[in-house]
């Protein structure tokens, strides 16, 4: 696993984050399935044509979980793994937030870099992938001034240093959106008309259409959250499914629009002091009219801040970066 290093310059602007609206009731749900996985945050996870759920966790393994079966390590990035997506032959596509756009065969366990930098920049924070079913393949960047361990950096800056990209089946990549507030989950609609953004710190997830030149304006899908959304994924039903790793955090909200010198002295102090997000397991599922029309949320001192989910075969699927394990609830 890469190390952290040396704690990087800050450099804050002044940022006022949007208004909070709360969500319906959530909906009554069942016990968490816990699964330890034997290494720490397991951030997002995915489902093979087999059933098999696969996740990453920070020493850099790749693990798949088979059904009936112990979760095995099939291979490691030496990196940070994030989003996840399995393409149309089976391989896994990583992101990895030190070496960039990553794709894997499971049958091998070779990794293959895809991209690994942006107009001569390297990529410093790969977040989450999705591949179309003609072989293009997106993914984000949740900002391009901080690796993952340091990711309290950029929520602290509160600068819009984000990006959307597109890899083509020509090994080219253009940048569709960038100026993003920290561009995370990324998934198609089921008819693969548009592709659907999450941003963190702006606590809004938006849909750009597909169009033959790139994308075209983002248009909010569900805005104003009261809680930080993640990784999201596309249900079979086509809803969207939306981790919220935690609700809004005062104390850095209330710091954002002010003095960044504020902001520069908080970041000499140790990144562990940092304010922390609360604890919880919490998911929605959004239809593509931006209705609420699931809320699941609950607390397991197995499990906290959910990260990435993915439904199967009537259960939701769940990823994290507070535990060491996966979980499911029965849908």
């Amino acid at each position: 696993m890469a190390t952290p290093g040396t704690k990087p310059p800050v450099d804050p602007v002044r940022w006022q984050p949007p208004p909070s609206v709360a969500l319906p009731a959530p909906d009554r749900s069942g016990p968490l399935k816990v699964v330890d996985v034997g290494g720490h945050a397991p951030e997002d996870v995915v489902v093979d044509a087999d059933g098999a759920i696969w996740t990453g966790t920070d020493d850099g393994a790749i693990m798949r979980i088979r059904p009936g079966s112990a979760p095995e390590v099939v291979a490691n990035t030496g990196g940070r793994p994030l989003g996840l997506d399995v393409s149309r032959d089976g391989r896994l596509l990583i992101c990895d937030s030190h070496r960039g756009l990553l794709r894997l065969d499971p049958a091998t366990a070779v990794f293959e870099t895809l991209v690994s930098e942006v107009a001569g920049r390297p990529l410093r924070f790969c977040s989450n992938v999705v591949e179309s079913s003609d072989g293009t393949i997106y993914f984000t960047e949740s900002t391009s001034r901080f690796h993952y361990e340091y990711y309290k950096g950029s929520v602290l800056e509160a600068r819009a240093s984000g990006s959307l990209f597109r890899l083509g089946a020509d090994g080219v990549v253009t940048t569709l959106a960038c100026g993003l507030r920290f561009a995370n989950g990324v998934t198609l609609t089921a008819d693969e008309s548009a592709l659907i953004v999450a941003e963190t710190t702006a606590c809004r997830i938006s849909r750009y259409p597909l169009t033959e030149s790139g994308v075209g304006e983002p248009v909010p899908l569900i805005e104003h959250l009261p809680g930080y959304p993640d990784n999201i994924s596309t249900a079979p039903d086509g809803r969207i499914w939306v981790a919220l790793v935690s609700e809004r955090n005062a104390v850095g909200e209330w710091l954002a629009p002010r003095a960044p010198a504020l902001r520069r002295l908080l970041w000499r102090l140790p990144y562990s002091w940092m304010p922390n997000p609360k604890p919880v397991v919490w998911a929605i599922a959004v239809d593509l009219d931006g209705r609420v029309t699931t809320q699941l949320r609950t607390t397991d001192a197995r499990f906290a801040l959910a990260t990435g989910l993915v439904e199967h075969d009537g259960r939701l699927w769940l990823g994290c970066i507070g535990s060491s394990a996966v979980a499911c609830l029965n849908l």
